[in-house]
């Protein structure tokens, strides 16, 4: 499947239906009059959050959204029908910008969210409205009131609790497929991770969402390699991973490397240099023991409070550094099912149970 994370799109509400200017004709009927009923309500644009997409792909084909007008009145007092509102269908973590990007008109970020972004246009009164004891035959009617329409952006974040940062070539989707049921690409070059990559880890009866995206070289925020746009990813996650490569990527050492992501993230801003950071020394299968100490000294010296080693081909170190993970997420994530809950309550109310309830 095709990985999109900004489209642009055009919306329009329905207009409202026009009022109806008829009189009564019928036979036997002593006194006729106006009879034109209102027209009906235009349809809404509207944006629901559902689960299941991870891509905004289907806007790249589909750019124009317009809903249905409402219908004209008609004699003997009868409304028109109101259009049915266009339900436009997003993943969890889009956000709608205005044209410019300068502002979040919405943002989805649960399952079910569902938001009336442009109201369609009312319906216009029929000449029966218009009646009165001095104006009994009115031929005025009012026109249905316009839709609103505009251009906006979307932007997708994908919602994980867990971002993995580094370098080119430092193991991050090694790691991923190693920790979760993610299945990246892993190649001997740089640059094996072109989009966003997410994965489900369990660990110790808890679960969730780790997200890879491509690594960062310095000038990323400059636009160096493929650039910092999919750092706003990771904006939303409660921790960072920072994967360095044990034995060095190119001309850098770990602390070299440690400070060209640091500082890609302070540059492109969004929180990311705020968030809590794990630094983690990876490859461990490929140093000795003492190397590795000694790398870990250099980073703490460098300013990391902690330096994890793991091998995310063979799985050394990992349970610890899930552990420390643990630490930072709250008592449920989004994808532990509330089904547990559930399952929960039911235990607590077990004891109060009785047959003769």
């Amino acid at each position: 499947m095709h990985f999109l994370d900004q489209a642009k799109i055009y919306l329009k509400s329905g207009a409202g239906g026009p009022g109806a200017v008829s009189f009564r004709r019928e036979k036997y009927v002593e006194y006729g009059g106006p009879d034109g009923g209102n027209g009906g309500k235009g349809g809404d644009i509207v944006f629901e959050a559902v689960a299941g997409l991870n891509t905004l792909i289907d806007f790249r084909y589909t750019q124009h959204f317009k809903a249905k007008r409402g219908e004209h009145g008609q004699g003997k007092d009868r409304t028109g029908a109101s259009a049915p509102d266009l339900v436009i269908k997003v993943p969890v973590g889009t956000q709608v910008l205005s044209e410019d990007r300068e502002e979040v008109l919405a943002d989805f970020t649960e399952v079910g969210q569902r938001e009336v972004f442009l109201e369609g246009g009312l319906g216009g009164r029929g000449n029966a409205s218009y009646k009165s004891a001095t104006n009994r035959a009115p031929r005025q009617h009012q026109p249905g009131i316009p839709g609103e329409e505009m251009w906006v952006w979307l932007r997708l974040k994908l919602l994980a609790d867990v971002g993995l940062v580094g370098l080119p070539n430092a193991g991050k989707s090694t790691f991923i497929n190693q920790v979760s049921n993610a299945k990246a690409k892993v190649g001997h070059y740089a640059f094996t991770t072109l989009i966003p990559k997410l994965g489900v880890v369990h660990h110790k009866g808890r679960e969730f969402v780790l997200a890879d995206i491509p690594g960062l070289i310095e000038g990323a925020a400059d636009g160096a390699g493929i650039g910092d746009r999919f750092l706003g990813h990771i904006e939303r996650c409660r921790v960072l991973i920072h994967l360095i490569d044990i034995s060095g990527t190119g001309d850098q050492d770990p602390a070299e490397a440690m400070r060209i992501v640091e500082e890609e993230l302070a540059a492109y801003g969004g929180g990311l240099d705020d968030k809590p950071r794990l630094v983690v020394l990876n490859k461990l299968d490929l140093a000795d023991k003492e190397l590795a100490e000694g790398f870990a000294e250099e980073l703490q010296e460098a300013g990391a409070d902690k330096v994890f080693m793991v091998s995310g081909a063979t799985g050394e170190g990992i349970e610890q550094l899930m552990d420390a993970v643990l630490q930072y997420l709250p008592e449920r994530t989004s994808t532990e099912t509330k089904g547990n809950e559930v399952e929960d309550m039911a235990e607590e109310n077990a004891d109060d149970w009785s047959p003769l309830d």
